[in-house]
């Protein structure tokens, strides 16, 4: 009997592994291959989170992540320690998701030694290569050595054949973020909020939206508090120190609680639990539509825009008026949150995970 095949996968920030986990779960499964995980460290304390959580066991963990934020250093510390990884491994493919620093230095590292690579998320683009930053770059530039394009929508698809990737190597398969959330509900507590009334879910970590961004959205956050005694927010705080000076200080309000980032199934949880999500995440962009959930947006451009066209979220940017007034409507006028809650999630239905597999083994199990 031949060996099996090997596959290394890649993942070195929260959503990474919230996206990779249903993919690396249904490898498992499979007696063809032999699956091999490695955690970069690019966020070390969240991605041992949602590893803990969805019970992946790694086989090699660089914890490079350096104190401060240093792009330089981490994409030549991952660099390195992953070209050695790959020379010890030897994969026949290897698998990374999104736009992250560690996906795209596994689609270099990989392309160095010739070795295939598998681009989960593949195919989100923005206008600019400067928005956001450093994602849009680390997106094309993965693209452009990728054997393997798993893109999670038509859209996505689309932009990738007008960049010249062959039809056949494109697979639009969903997004596994659908994947990890339900598989994730069936399992998880309710959320036990922190005050009676309406919950805000804000999430805002994204480097863009780093300093007076960030304090105009906190600024529309209060307002809207203020306005609606009958609201409370809940605000998951990145560990990055930037982000957390700017909310700590801007966000003091007696009914916004500023929490630590919490494990995946609990904030799956609090989620499902809330009434508004106001957001500059693209994992949570594309789940909260599949909870019924309206989101705003707070990106002058996004990646995602298949939820916008839809009707389940709305661009708003971080302009404080902007902000208060779409909230406002969603949370005076009935008919507009129905309208945007209805919505069907245009980012999967939750079997991305096995189209992904199944594309691997059709193209390296049977040749």
């Amino acid at each position: 009997m031949a060996d099996p095949l090997r596959a290394l996968v890649v993942c070195g920030t929260r959503p990474d592994a919230i996206k990779l986990a249903p993919v690396i779960h249904r490898l498992k499964q499979e007696s063809w291959i032999q699956t091999h995980v490695a955690a970069t460290g690019q966020h070390r304390e969240m991605l041992a989170q949602v590893l803990d959580a969805f019970e992946i066991q790694v086989d090699e963990n660089f914890d490079v992540m350096p104190e401060k934020p240093d792009l330089a250093y981490l994409t030549s510390a991952i660099l390195t320690r992953l070209d050695g990884l790959l020379a010890k491994v030897q994969p026949h493919v290897v698998l990374a998701q999104g736009d992250t620093t560690t996906t795209f230095v596994a689609s270099l590292a990989s392309f160095y030694r010739r070795i295939p690579f598998a681009h989960v998320e593949a195919g989100l683009r923005t206008s600019t290569v400067w928005l956001p930053f450093p994602e849009e770059f680390n997106r094309r530039a993965t693209s452009l050595v990728a054997a393997l394009h798993f893109a999670p929508t038509e859209w996505a698809a689309d932009n990738l054949r007008r960049e010249g990737v062959p039809e056949k190597d494109i697979f639009v398969t969903g997004n596994t973020s659908i994947d990890a959330l339900l598989h994730t509900l069936e399992r998880v507590s309710a959320y036990q909020p922190p005050a009676e009334g309406r919950m805000i879910l804000v999430t805002t970590h994204r480097r863009e939206n780093w300093g007076e961004p960030q304090r105009r959205i906190a600024r529309a956050v209060k307002r809207i508090l203020e306005q609606f005694p009958d609201t409370f927010a809940v605000v998951p705080m990145h560990r990055n120190p930037v982000v957390r000076e700017v909310l700590t200080a801007e966000l003091n309000h007696e009914r916004a609680f500023l929490v630590e980032p919490p494990a995946y199934p609990e904030f799956a949880a609090m989620m499902k639990a809330s009434t508004l999500v106001l957001t500059d995440s693209g994992g949570v962009q594309e789940e909260a539509p599949s909870l019924g959930k309206p989101v705003l947006v707070l990106r002058e451009e996004t990646e995602r825009p298949e939820g916008v066209e839809a009707g389940a979220a709305m661009l708003v940017g971080t302009d404080p008026d902007a902000i208060f007034e779409r909230a406002s409507r969603l949370l005076q006028d009935e008919k507009a949150y129905e309208q945007m809650a209805k919505v069907r999630n245009p980012y999967g239905d939750g079997k991305a995970a096995e189209r992904i597999v199944a594309a691997i083994r059709d193209r390296f199990a049977s040749s």
